[in-house]
């Protein structure tokens, strides 16, 4: 699908309604928001919506897609590269949903990506001392197998930031590297 519309106000306002908001759980179920945009399946959906929104760098469409893909409890592979080319982005705000989802896939094909969250800071995190966005990158890192996500973690326990360094050592001997 090539050069598609932004989702109308009522389309956002749909897959909102998934989100659990303040409070209150989600007020309208998948297959609600599924039969809306005539689709049967929502890992689908989410991906056609996020390569749609990345395409018109549309920040909004982005967190709609998101918000889809966690509602469709999604952990498709199909999402690996979009997310990984969409992280760096300097024009959505979604910096930390994206680590988390990178973080649920456990592929070495995230690590870079991963490596580069626990020290670049996005401008709308720059107050943020806790480090939130590294410290999520780190935890993702300590779930992935093999050599590289080890490297990664090694390569920060040496870093001028406490909390990263404490976090890197944390998950070394998480999995019983240390």
């Amino acid at each position: 699908m090539g050069g598609g519309q932004a989702m109308i106000p009522e389309e956002r306002d749909l897959v909102m309604d998934l989100a659990v908001g303040l409070g209150e759980g989600p007020t309208r179920t998948l297959d609600e928001v599924l039969a809306h945009f005539g689709e049967s399946d929502g890992e689908a959906l989410a991906l056609r919506l996020l390569r749609d929104a990345m395409e018109r760098q549309d920040a909004d469409d982005v967190e709609m897609a998101l918000i889809l893909h966690a509602a469709a409890d999604a952990s498709a592979e199909e999402f690996l590269e979009p997310l990984i080319e969409l992280f760096p982005a300097d024009w959505h705000r979604e910096y930390e949903d994206i680590v988390w989802m990178l973080g649920r896939l456990r592929s070495p094909r995230t690590v870079p990506t991963l490596a580069l969250a626990t020290h670049w800071v996005p401008e709308y995190l720059d107050w943020d001392e806790n480090r939130a966005l590294a410290v999520k990158a780190i935890w993702a890192l300590g779930a992935i197998p093999g050599p590289e996500a080890q490297e990664a973690l090694e390569g920060l326990r040496d870093n001028e930031n406490e909390i990263i360094r404490e976090n890197a050592v944390k998950q070394l001997t998480r999995r019983g590297e240390l």
